[in-house]
């Protein structure tokens, strides 16, 4: 019924069998959904990571399908699953748990994200959430506002000082120092709309290979 040739990646609503609460909107194409179809547990293709992905690979929180609908322009669809846990990354049972007049967060958490993400992939997180944040009371806002040469520039200030604690020998500052970097790139990353995902998949390709073999087989 999709014809995928004209819409090669479709959104993708899950509403719970139980509650029938909106749990999320994401992106399938089709090995996404075919997965989905085959496997009985919701997949999707995350355009930020670039890459397929089932709910619930890291954190365990999956969604067993009960039932796939498509919408009357077959362009849409509707899973309706049992899920396990959160869908969203934050813990919350829900995606749509923040008020859009109040802009105030309804609902508790059903669980804790740092039980179930790295520290890198919480904090990436963080950064989108706040990217369109006041700028008077978010530094990630703030940094955001700035634009794009102010961020860079920041970046080049903090790999800077890094190499001054480098070169002072002071291990608590280079820890310190290191980590300014690492969030700042993170930013960076936020601002150019590229997952960390996309950089560990990278070392991963580079992984066994000698960095001089590694550069000469780079494309100029």
């Amino acid at each position: 019924m999709i014809d995928w040739q004209k819409t090669p990646l479709i959104p993708v609503v899950a509403q719970d069998s139980q509650s029938h609460e909106v749990l999320m909107l994401a992106y399938a194409n089709r090995d996404a959904y075919e997965l989905s179809l085959q496997t009985g547990f919701a997949h999707y293709f995350s355009r930020s990571k670039n890459r397929l992905w089932k709910k619930g690979e890291t954190s365990g929180h999956t969604q067993k399908i009960v039932r796939v609908l498509v919408d009357c322009d077959a362009d849409s669809l509707l899973y309706i699953v049992e899920q396990n846990g959160a869908a969203c990354h934050t813990g919350h049972r829900s995606c749509f748990f923040t008020d859009a007049v109040t802009q105030r967060a309804a609902g508790e958490r059903v669980a804790d994200p740092a039980t179930f993400y790295a520290v890198v992939d919480r904090l990436y997180e963080t950064i989108l959430e706040r990217k369109n944040g006041d700028s008077a009371t978010s530094y990630v806002a703030s940094l955001f506002s700035k634009g794009e040469n102010a961020l860079l520039k920041k970046v080049v200030e903090e790999a800077g000082e890094f190499c001054f604690a480098l070169k002072d020998g002071e291990r608590n500052q280079i820890v310190y120092e290191a980590a300014d970097l690492l969030f700042h790139a993170l930013v960076a990353l936020g601002f150019a709309g590229v997952s960390p995902d996309l950089v560990r998949a990278e070392l991963a390709r580079r992984e066994g290979v000698s960095g001089i073999t590694e550069k000469a087989l780079r494309k100029p």
